[in-house]
């Protein structure tokens, strides 16, 4: 390759490189620079689909079959994760909307609650337990069988709970989540092939970057409204952003403790998982063709998802020592302080 064309793409293979390293900070970076540029959000809106496709590639690209494997040949606790973030949270979510009456006060919300009890775990979410020091693998084999089954279980639930709320039929939606997650893994297949896991795996960092700058793009997407809305609706704009804090905890806690008998550390990852849903595919499947009150949800629900990791690291960090401590007094070992 010719030194200028090296100059040409050395400058952003460094800054992606620094990116990747700033690790959730810069993912909790990201919420308020897409609420602090509304026009950034105007501009970007249109690319929602592509941004999550992006994001769904990288993630397949960079799966460690040889760890998928390994956990696929213990089912029992991938089974029940799996049926509890697929089927377990959407159920509650829609009999406590009915149950509350929310489905008649306020339609909007009670489809974005339900959009967001369907939706299959993100799929940053292995990404952001490495970064938390926890157990990312057996996020992400839980994450592969969730995703696999949600074209079919939120097909269900929308039928079952959405009536006509939604403006396609829950057979479309899940014909679309089945489409676009097909459609990603295939591409990341073939990234796969043509560069090798080597290769992914030794510019891990300008990756880590680059889906950072395309979290921006989506967020920005979803979230250019919010500084006009917070003026417009102070109380309203900011009891969403408390509802959605309320929402992401709830699930992480009631998680967390529901699986505390396989560890903390590791119930915390699944916790982190099951917290952090994503909106983002739902968003795709339905073309963003959603009213005002969910879309301003859905923007709020970015405040917890990227802010969260950070917040939570003390506890991570806590978890994984203790983990370890366990772990060298179990085979005779002596940890060493610091």
């Amino acid at each position: 390759m010719p030194l200028a064309l090296q100059n040409i793409f050395a400058l952003p293979l460094r800054a992606l490189t620094w990116l990747g390293g700033q690790g959730t900070r810069a993912v909790a970076a990201v919420v308020f620079i897409a609420v602090a540029v509304p026009p950034l959000g105007a501009l970007l809106r249109p690319y929602v689909t592509e941004a999550i496709f992006v994001l769904l590639c990288i993630s397949f690209m960079r799966v460690d079959l040889a760890a998928l494997a390994g956990h696929l040949r213990r089912p029992a606790l991938v089974a029940t994760a799996t049926a509890w973030t697929t089927i377990g949270v959407p159920v509650i979510v829609g009999l406590t909307a009915y149950a509350t009456g929310l489905i008649d006060r306020s339609p909007g919300l009670a489809l974005a609650l339900m959009l967001q009890g369907m939706a299959s775990p993100m799929m940053a979410a292995p990404a952001l337990a490495a970064l938390m020091g926890l157990d990312a693998t057996l996020v992400l084999v839980t994450l592969v069988s969730s995703t696999a089954l949600v074209p079919f279980t939120a097909s269900l639930f929308a039928s079952l709970f959405l009536g006509g709320m939604l403006s396609i039929s829950p057979l479309t939606l899940g014909l679309k989540l089945l489409g676009i997650l097909t459609a990603s893994l295939l591409t990341a297949t073939v990234i796969r092939w043509v560069f090798g896991a080597a290769a992914i795996q030794r510019h891990k960092q300008p990756i880590d970057g680059f889906n950072i700058v395309i979290l921006l793009i989506f967020a920005a997407a979803i979230m250019g409204d919010v500084a006009s809305d917070l003026v417009a609706r102070p109380i309203f704009t900011i009891g969403f952003a408390a509802l959605a804090f309320a929402i992401y905890f709830t699930l992480l806690a009631v998680t967390t403790l529901l699986f505390r008998r396989i560890g903390y550390e590791r119930a915390l990852a699944l916790g982190l998982m099951v917290s952090q849903r994503n909106l983002g595919l739902m968003l795709a499947a339905t073309a963003g063709a959603l009213p005002p009150t969910t879309w301003l949800y859905f923007a709020m629900t970015q405040f917890p998802i990227h802010l969260a990791p950070y917040m939570l690291m003390p506890i991570a960090r806590r978890l994984t020592a203790r983990s370890q401590t366990s772990g060298g007094a179990a085979t005779g070992t002596t940890a060493r302080p610091g």
